[in-house]
């Protein structure tokens, strides 16, 4: 079977020479019992490949048996693999056969290799030599004609160097080993891939005519692919599904790729090529490391990014946020007057917007996220100290002390003088800043005829903050 036929058979879309030269491997060990070991990345299609060497094998007539080695637990894999007696273990009531007895005759592929305990990996050594095994419990050795086919997104001879991997399984797994190159090496491939996944989703899905833009396609070329084949598959099914038009364009591609930026940028650090990472290390005047200095300054830009979105949601959540400001503080100055006890001051967008944006207005007052917080705060240490503090911490002017009011003039506890006999000049003492929070309360739901909602947004306050304030008062409303 030629390349192009092989292609076709099995599905493989690309032109480029490392995955032919992949293909040609494949080709040439298929139809051998020979071990071959399948390395590359999650996603770049190990399986497919696995899949591809056992239906070109002698053994293609019966099953092979996949087994994903990562996704057994420590204890079961040897009886997974091969079998148990009854009794064996607590829960083994029964004899049961391993997948070794069942691929008998045929191929088993061992998905995940790297990720088997290393007791598990001396009996696998011993089939492999050998044929011969025991299930767990006996010590009857069994023999079996089992094709190994093995893959890892690992590189198990550095896990060999490390200790977590036998170095003689290895050598006896990698008689041939078969390196998948990842999707970012084959950049000549991924359009060719992305259509042929952009036509099979639109005939699923029934939307048909979507093709890519120039943008587009310079995106995915530029794009790292972590996730390889894999996600590429997927950001072709999001683009039918989700984008309306047939002209799919790099604007409406980029939200779906993984870590790309408005700019473009991916999120992802871009690898160095080893041949120009030595290229650059004999050109460069400073004899510094060019992939070091181009990583840090891939990651300054990119925290440069993060904090500029940082900054643009709080500026934006500062500009749609009114503050309450007390009465005194407008008297002396600071900020416009107005014939009430509180001013609500306007957010920053709403000032603008009517023209009367006042530079020298001090920002720290009404530019705060969190001014209810500070209001808070702010009135219990009032409380503490007298009630001679105005809002945002300003210190309210100095009224004259007052003469003691007539007996029957004198307010009982708790009750706030009204504001036009302040107005008329009947008594100079100004209310303490809870009896003027409270009146100023009393007198906006009475404006907005209870409605809390429009109460608390006149107030410059949260809905749950007027209400916490409504129970310290403690009013039937």
């Amino acid at each position: 079977m030629d390349r192009a036929s092989f292609q076709e058979r099995f599905g493989i879309r690309g032109s480029s020479p490392a995955l032919k030269g992949v293909i040609d491997r494949v080709r040439r060990v298929a139809d051998t019992d020979i071990t071959v070991l399948l390395q590359g990345e999650s996603g770049v299609g190990k399986e497919l490949l696995a899949e591809a060497v056992h239906a070109l094998s002698r053994r293609r007539h019966r099953d092979a048996v996949v087994v994903n080695c990562g996704a057994i637990p420590e204890g079961l894999i040897e009886s997974e693999l091969f079998g148990a007696e009854k009794g064996a273990y607590t829960g083994a009531t029964k004899q049961r056969n391993g997948y070794f007895e069942e691929a008998d005759g045929s191929t088993i592929f061992l998905d995940e290799i790297g990720e088997m305990p290393q007791a598990a990996q001396v009996r696998l050594l011993r089939v492999l030599e050998s044929g011969k095994f025991s299930r767990v419990g006996s010590s009857r050795q069994r023999q079996t004609d089992v094709r190994v086919v093995a893959a890892t997104n690992k590189d198990l001879a550095e896990e060999v160097e490390r200790g977590r991997f036998r170095e003689d399984l290895y050598y006896r797994l990698s008689t041939v080993l078969i390196d998948v190159p990842p999707l970012r090496e084959r950049t000549e491939d991924i359009v060719p891939l992305f259509e042929r996944f952009l036509h099979e989703s639109s005939q699923e899905h029934g939307a048909h005519g979507k093709h890519l833009t120039d943008g587009a396609e310079e995106l995915l070329r530029r794009y790292r692919w972590p996730g390889n084949v894999r996600e590429l598959k997927n950001v072709a099914e999001q683009s039918v599904v989700l984008v309306r038009e047939e002209r799919i364009t790099a604007e409406a591609v980029q939200p779906f790729l993984r870590g790309v930026s408005k700019d473009g940028a991916t999120g992802e650090l871009m690898r160095v090529a080893p041949e120009e990472q030595g290229r650059r290390q004999h050109t460069d005047p400073a004899g510094s490391d060019p992939q070091e200095r181009e990583l840090l300054y891939r990651a300054v830009l990119e925290l440069r990014m993060d904090m500029r979105e940082v900054k643009d949601q709080l500026r934006s959540l500062a500009d749609n946020i009114g503050v309450a400001v007390p009465r005194a503080l407008v008297e002396s100055g600071d900020f416009p007057g107005h014939e009430d006890d509180y001013v609500v001051m306007p957010s920053r967008a709403s000032r603008r917007a009517g023209g009367h944006d006042d530079p020298e207005a001090p920002r720290s007052d009404y530019d705060s996220p969190i001014e209810d917080v500070v209001y808070e705060i702010e009135e219990e240490e009032n409380r503490r100290d007298g009630g001679d503090f105005g809002a945002g911490g300003t210190k309210a002017p100095a009224a004259p002390e007052p003469s003691p009011p007539p007996v029957e003039e004198q307010r009982g506890p708790g009750t706030t003088p009204s504001s036009d006999a302040l107005e008329a000049g009947e008594s100079d003492a100004l209310p303490t800043l809870e009896e003027a929070e409270e009146d100023l309360i009393r007198r906006a739901l009475r404006r907005f005829e209870g409605n809390r909602r429009r109460t608390a947004r006149a107030l410059g306050i949260s809905e749950r903050t007027l209400y916490r304030k409504l129970k310290d008062i403690d009013e039937d409303l």
